[in-house]
């Protein structure tokens, strides 16, 4: 009788969701089925606000951005042009809300030959904001843009294995690869994969706003400043894109995007300062969403730039930092010390064997002296990194002074400091955002052929095996040998790289009570996977 009831409950609630029955109905129906009126009308409140609404402009302030961005996807660096790139365009595969990997533009695909070769099937009757109809064609002329010698694209590192890719017909693509590789469908999410439309010749314009394939059609693009959308009449993916209207504004200054969410001038701000948290949540308009996920601050020390190519200088300064008190002062406990290695519990095949790294003034003294190394050593920090970065710098600075290491700092602009800092000058601050498996967060920012390779780490024996082991591991089937290769891969990263893994940190956004979105929200970006503008409405 129970389950009869519960299941009589349920079939209820879908027809409410649905449009199928209207309130009245549905709370008469629990009445008839022994609910008391309050938990009758409560489950109708909860059931109505779940279900997505058209309609409405969304504002979002977000933390992101810089003047030098573009449209161009192959050149997102920031989580300012990577929500734009999710709110026009698709990819073949997604990560959803639930943190699995799904079909988008391809409906299935299957691997043979070892995971060597995979096919792709497209789902037929999709359009671009153009009017073209999406084809084979295009998702090969999207994937060589980023594969050519000359390109520029940040994630030519992720599919430097593809050797050949064709089509069989105008609904099949056909990736085949140096080797096999397991993770193969969740490297074509990858956002600077955002599926473009070929102009015949099997080229794409990266600069063209309307060859996306989105539930957003671009209207205005100002770099570091706002993207304006309006809703695309004709998406193919039903039960998403529910806004008429989207704002993407960049609002780098915490304090000013914390103003913009609580006087009502924007629906949704992402990178919210810890220390702020508290005061939002008291603002009876908002809520509090934290995700916990991928996302890691870092240090990265770039190996060709001195001293940084000093291993022992590395080692020295890695037990420098004291990371819980980072965690402690600038994350105020909204996430967890790191270990230099990009690899979380939630991920699999985490060397837990490694010991975790802590604040160790004598050690990180005695590896200073045998580097030889003398004077202050720069690190560059703005909060455009990450919320705190700044002060996060100081603290570094304070703790390596008690190992006799002279830290500078030197505080740049928040603006241009993506295009002008990282990646270029020796130490700085950085944020990742992670990815699903080991293998996609090692070629996107670790192995050798990256550009994104912010450490340099690129020509010290370990390296040369790390690259060589991640190699291996791609292509292993066995499960039991996988998670070796990526134990000895950590080991390696951990004992030489160059990259300082200080905090995983968690994701937090302030919204208005007006907006909402379904029971799961992705950890896997900010934002939902960066997809609020697909997923979330106004109740």
């Amino acid at each position: 009788m129970r389950n009869m009831k519960k299941a009589f409950i349920k079939d209820q609630k879908e027809k409410l969701g649905s449009g199928r029955i209207g309130r009245r109905q549905f709370i008469t129906s629990m009445l008839a089925a022994g609910v008391v009126l309050p938990a009758a009308m409560t489950m109708a409140t909860d059931v109505m606000a779940m279900t997505p609404v058209k309609g409405g402009k969304l504002r979002h302030g977000t933390g992101y951005g810089g003047t030098t961005d573009t449209i161009d996807p192959s050149t997102s660096t920031n989580g300012f042009s990577q929500n734009v790139l999710y709110t026009r365009g698709n990819h073949l595969t997604e990560v959803g809300n639930n943190g699995k990997l799904r079909p988008e533009l391809a409906e299935s695909w299957e691997a043979s030959a070892g995971a060597k070769t995979w096919v792709f099937n497209l789902r037929k009757g999709v359009t671009f904001h153009s009017g073209k109809s999406l084809t084979a064609d295009d998702v090969i002329a999207t994937f060589n843009y980023s594969r050519g010698e000359d390109t520029k694209s940040a994630a030519k590192g992720l599919i430097t294995s593809v050797k050949e890719i064709k089509k069989d017909g105008d609904h099949r693509v056909i990736f085949e690869l140096e080797s096999g590789n397991a993770d193969f469908p969740y490297i074509v999410s990858d956002y600077h994969f955002m599926i473009m439309a070929s102009d015949g010749d099997g080229n794409v314009d990266a600069t063209q706003q309307d060859n996306s394939t989105g539930g957003y059609m671009l209207q205005k693009y100002e770099p570091g400043v706002r993207s304006t959308f309006i809703r695309n009449p004709n998406y193919w993916k039903e039960g998403h894109a529910h806004f008429d209207e989207v704002e993407i504004i960049s609002i780098l200054d915490g304090t000013a995007r914390q103003s913009a969410v609580m006087n009502g001038d924007v629906d949704l701000i992402d990178n919210v300062d810890p220390k702020t948290v508290d005061l939002l949540a008291r603002v009876p308009s908002l809520n509090i969403l934290e995700t916990t996920g991928t996302q890691h601050y870092t240090f990265p020390m770039r190996l060709n730039v001195e001293p940084f190519g000093n291993a022992e200088l590395r080692t020295a300064l890695k037990y420098a930092i004291d990371r819980d008190e980072l965690v402690e002062k600038i994350l105020l406990g909204h996430g967890v010390v790191g270990n230099d290695i990009p690899v979380s519990a939630a991920m699999p095949f985490l060397n837990t064997d490694i010991a975790q790294r802590t604040f160790d003034p004598e050690k990180a003294a005695a590896h200073y002296k045998k580097s030889g190394h003398s004077g202050p050593i720069q690190l560059s920090v703005a909060d455009a990194a990450f919320p705190g970065a700044v002060d996060a710098g100081q603290l570094i600075a304070a703790s390596a002074k008690k190992a006799g290491i002279d830290i500078e700092l030197v505080r740049e602009p928040n603006d241009g400091y993506w295009s002008n800092v990282w990646n270029k000058k020796g130490w700085c601050a950085c944020y990742w955002g992670g990815r699903p498996t080991q293998d996609w967060m090692y070629s996107s920012a670790y192995t050798s052929d990256n550009n994104w390779n912010d450490t340099a780490w690129r020509d010290t024996p370990a390296a040369d095996r790390f690259n060589a082991v991640i190699t291996e591991a791609r292509s292993e089937t066995d499960e039991a040998k996988r998670r070796s290769q990526y134990f000895e891969a950590q080991r390696l990263l951990h004992d030489d790289g160059g990259a300082i893994v200080a905090m995983w940190a968690n994701y937090i956004h302030a919204h208005s009570k007006k907006l909402t979105h379904g029971p799961d929200v992705a950890a896997n970006w900010i934002n939902d996977g960066n997809k609020v503008s697909e997923r979330w409405w106004f109740a």
